[in-house]
């Protein structure tokens, strides 16, 4: 799978369930970007006012870091020496263990922002780069054809239009192209990144898809809220990408299979199930399968 419940710290591929899993890259020592996080079964974060584009973050509703710094992520933007204002509309969320704060948006576009793991679609190619689809609102980012492990000119990935590659938002600028890459430059590995072969993409909301990216706690249990694939994963082998541009690619041993995980992911998605009503549909999926 190329997607770990811990995006931060995953280093190896997980062969003790019956789901597959592959290493996501570790993003934050060049790149800090927000933890995947949502107001649901979140102690240490707090959904604390609506902000909308221009205004600042008022000072006493900062973290305060115990190593002095702040990670900003989507819809903030940080003035010298110290004003935190929003480029967007949406819900503060704050987490003061981590010291992050971003803006959330309940079910709006999604907001490229440096670090974020994406799922995309070449869309077409040029000399050196491909065009690739992020969303239907947003405009083409631009995947260099060398932004692979390992890769020459020589060697090059041959994608064509219709292609899916998971990546990594390397470069967004509110007034030039978004960059991605499929590969870790500072390593130069893929650490689970590429091209996505076979499987189906099912679009869900960027906010639900970043509490799919939350994982489990050190107890298993599910930090955004979200049981379906852990479910699913003790009956069904299957492999999995999550997108913080709202995209799930799913694959698994037969189509039938893979379209009832998807199924089951945009109903717990547009349905708000909760973690009760998650596991019912999943038993009654795994019956008529």
């Amino acid at each position: 799978m190329r997607y770990d419940r811990d995006i931060k710290n995953a280093k190896a591929i997980d062969r003790s369930s019956s789901r597959k899993t592959r290493s996501i890259p570790d993003i934050t020592s060049r790149n800090p970007s927000p933890p995947q996080l949502h107001p649901h079964n979140t102690p240490s974060m707090e959904a604390t006012m609506v902000l909308l584009p221009g205004e600042n973050v008022p000072t006493d509703h900062l973290p305060k870091p115990k190593k002095g710094k702040l990670t900003l992520g989507p819809g903030l933007q940080h003035t010298p020496p110290s004003t935190i204002s929003a480029t967007t509309a949406g819900s503060l969320q704050v987490d003061h263990r981590k010291a992050a704060l971003w803006l959330e948006h309940a079910g709006g576009r999604y907001q490229p922002s440096v670090g974020d793991l994406v799922i995309a679609q070449v869309h077409h190619s040029s000399v050196d780069t491909f065009s690739c689809a992020l969303t239907p609102h947003t405009s083409f980012a631009i995947l260099g054809q060398l932004a692979f492990e390992g890769v020459s000119k020589k060697t090059r990935p041959q994608l064509k239009a219709g292609d899916v590659v998971y990546a990594r938002v390397s470069k967004a600028s509110k007034w030039e192209d978004v960059e991605i890459e499929c590969f870790n430059s500072a390593t130069g590995k893929a650490e689970g990144m590429g091209q996505l072969k076979g499987g189906m993409v099912f679009d869900v909301r960027p906010a639900f898809a970043r509490r799919l990216m939350m994982g489990t706690d050190k107890e298993g249990v599910s930090k955004g809220g979200v049981v379906v694939l852990e479910e699913v994963g003790g009956k069904v082998k299957f492999e999995v990408a999550v997108g913080r541009n709202g995209k799930v690619w799913v694959d698994s041993g037969s189509v039938r299979e893979t379209v009832m995980i998807g199924q089951l992911l945009r109903g717990a998605d547009e349905g708000g199930w909760d973690v009760e009503g998650q596991r019912k549909a999943v038993k009654k999926a795994l019956r008529d399968v």
